[in-house]
């Protein structure tokens, strides 16, 4: 296979450029303002990413994982939560989603998606319900939502809560509703990969229940609402003045962006037929905002090795499941036979606001004649 144009998987740079002028703007506002943390570009854009994303209340924090301790350590404050109780994550997620549960002191409970979504699958959850299962933490993987329906029916019916990691969801619906709006609570991260990315880390809690952002508010700020005075053990987790400025800026692109994503994966799944590659499905309940476009392939590593010399660089979203990381040994004997087969097969193919036509009629054309 001889290489031909060079398509990046991402390019952050590319993602950015068309911004670049306002920020610039916004940049020398914040530092003429003298006021860097906690200020006013950061409680505009809370209010404005609220509105976006239909919630009554948005905080601002210092990454998405930051963004999934405080909502857990939150419900511990107010006593819906307690150390050691148990919450349903999808087996499949990324890490943090985990650590997020183990750092706020309670247990996972891995449960398998389903097969053809890659998404946490409703119908495995009350089976794997315990007497100490408090919550149901539904991941919308690579920027498609869960069936938020069927997982809030089982969630009703338990008496648990659902907290949502959107970490890769910006604009993902399910039904008439935004991922960030669709549980109880949920986090959502602002990494500069994402369709909603800092120039730099950040982070924010979307609900619509007052009284839990209240104490997320105080939590992110070493659990006070009034300088040294601290209600509550917190952490040092703000998003900063600068990052908020920058995330309005992109705020009022996103759905234009969404919108050349959407566009980028609707030729990608007209253009590749392909029987050797099995292409994302997408569920009949939501309309994914494509983070990421991920194939499947029982022949991944030669796959990502010739689209290498074409020029088409991709990424493996994950290598390894979390029951097989180092860092949970304790998981090592278990068996998740879905979630290890998608991280055998699993690949993402280039995916950006930024692609031209060449460059996706490029994938398209590699993709569809690989054999």
């Amino acid at each position: 296979m001889t290489r031909g144009m060079e398509v990046p998987f991402l390019d952050w740079r590319l993602e950015n450029r068309p911004h670049f002028d306002e920020m610039l703007v916004a940049a020398r506002r914040v530092l003429e303002s003298g006021r860097y943390v906690l200020g006013e570009e950061v409680a505009a854009f809370e209010r404005e990413y609220a509105a976006w994303t239909g919630a009554r209340h948005a905080v601002g924090v210092a990454s998405g994982l930051d963004a999934l301790v405080l909502i857990l350590n939150a419900y511990v404050e107010l006593g819906v939560l307690a150390r050691g109780d148990a919450v349903v994550v999808p087996a499949n997620t990324y890490i943090a989603s985990i650590l997020a549960i183990v750092q706020a002191g309670l247990e996972p409970i891995l449960v398998e998606p389903d097969a053809a979504t890659c998404e946490l699958d409703p119908r495995l959850i009350e089976p794997a319900l315990t007497p100490r299962t408090k919550a149901i933490m539904a991941v919308h993987l690579y920027g498609q939502c869960a069936d938020m329906a069927a997982i809030r029916d089982v969630a009703r019916r338990h008496g648990l809560r659902v907290i949502e990691d959107a970490a890769q969801a910006h604009g993902a619906t399910c039904g008439n509703d935004k991922a960030g709006h669709l549980g109880d609570a949920a986090g959502h991260s602002f990494y500069p990969g994402k369709n909603l990315g800092a120039i730099g880390e950040g982070g924010a809690v979307t609900t619509d229940d007052a009284e839990l952002a209240d104490v997320v508010r105080a939590l992110r700020n070493y659990g006070s609402h009034r300088k040294y005075y601290n209600r509550y053990k917190g952490v040092n987790s703000r998003l900063d003045e600068l990052q908020a400025a920058f995330l309005r800026i992109k705020l009022r692109q996103l759905d234009a962006e969404n919108a050349r994503r959407r566009a980028v994966a609707a030729a990608y799944l007209a253009g590749i037929a392909n029987p050797r590659l099995t292409l994302p499905a997408v569920a009949p309940y939501g309309r994914p905002c494509w983070h990421l476009f991920t194939v499947r392939c029982a022949e991944r590593d030669r796959l990502q090795a010739d689209l290498l010399r074409a020029g088409i660089h991709t990424m493996v979203h994950y290598p390894v499941p979390p029951h097989r990381q180092e860092a949970f040994r304790e998981w090592h004997a278990r068996s998740y036979p879905i979630t290890e087969k998608i991280h055998r097969e699993i690949l993402s193919l280039p995916m950006s606001s930024a692609l031209t036509p060449e460059q996706v009629n490029h994938v398209i054309q590699v993709a569809h004649e690989w054999q």
